[in-house]
């Protein structure tokens, strides 16, 4: 598998999450000012992507997020989404990063549960859509 990562929203993460997110779920605000902020991850298998997210820090959390995972259709269930989490927990501990959050969908918190998220206050709406903030301590890292 390839990674690459982008300082711009590159095309092949349009795709992606607009297959997942506009089209299989229905949301219709996925490309939002945080794009032209956040570094994008893209991960390939050959030449295809199939995997994306984009990694920002909030200041207001005085948190790394990560947002937008997406693994296409073909891809899940293949330990894709746990790569691609795995992959931008790395980046932001490069970045000095000591936790990560992520504004997880409800209906799949367990799946961020498991790879060592916790729930952080109560759920909320987003285009109607049960989400919730859930956040991972990343720990120290050796200098």
């Amino acid at each position: 598998m390839i990674i690459k990562e982008y300082n711009h929203l590159p095309e092949e993460a349009i795709k992606i999450r607009t297959d997942v997110f506009v089209k299989e779920q229905g949301f219709v605000e996925e490309f939002d000012e945080i794009d032209g902020i956040a570094k994008h991850i893209v991960l390939y298998e050959k030449e295809q992507p199939i995997s994306t997210c984009r990694i920002y820090f909030n200041s207001e959390k005085q948190s790394f997020v990560i947002g937008r995972i997406a693994v296409v259709k073909e891809w899940r269930g293949k330990n894709i989404g746990t790569k691609i989490i795995n992959i931008a927990e790395d980046y932001i501990k490069t970045e000095g990063g000591k936790s990560a959050m992520l504004s997880a969908q409800v209906r799949v918190a367990e799946f961020y549960e498991k790879q060592g998220y916790k729930k952080q206050g109560k759920a909320y709406l987003d285009e109607d859509c049960p989400h919730i903030w859930m956040k991972k301590n990343l720990g120290d890292m050796d200098k």
